[in-house]
């Protein structure tokens, strides 16, 4: 029992990093220097840090154009349904550049909902609605309506 104890207690231990000394023989293997660890020579490393460098630049500035797009794209939604504006698309759209626009998918899309609207505007418009509708429900929901007001204007005047 007391030899399961030891041989316990001294596996957790050794899981702390308080027993033995092999980890530290690791630490001290390996090289100080970042390029010989990558295996390249330091210029080679050095040549490698700035693409790197360059390409989060490039990937940085890529999205942050396409949330100025969205930012913009949501300033028009909010233009044409009347909502109130948001500032931090505005703070968007303006660390972008002023170069920001719709896409052009999108910009088809808002012009095509542009003349549906000015189409159902219209009086033409107007009267493809009411080709549209269903004339005997409507006829139905008058004569309904106007029951309705005829029977209480009976029992309110003692005259009809």
């Amino acid at each position: 029992m007391a030899f399961l104890m030891k041989s316990m207690l001294s596996n957790q231990v050794k899981n702390l990093g308080l027993g033995g000394g092999g980890e530290e023989s690791k630490e001290e293997s390996t090289p100080s220097d970042p390029a010989a660890a990558a295996g390249m020579t330091r210029e080679e490393y050095e040549e490698y840090q700035k693409q790197m460098v360059e390409e989060k630049m490039e990937r940085d500035a890529a999205f942050a154009q396409k949330k100025a797009e969205r930012a913009c794209l949501r300033v028009h939604l909010r233009e044409k349904y009347r909502l109130p504006k948001s500032e931090l698309d505005e703070n968007q759209i303006q660390m972008a550049g002023d170069d920001v626009g719709l896409p052009e998918d999108l910009q088809k899309m808002v012009a095509e909902d542009q003349v549906e609207e000015e189409d159902k505007d219209s009086i033409l418009g107007q009267l493809q609605n009411i080709q549209n509708m269903d004339m005997d429900a409507i006829k139905e929901k008058a004569q309904a309506t106007f029951t309705e007001i005829k029977q209480a204007a009976e029992q309110k005047c003692s005259v009809m």
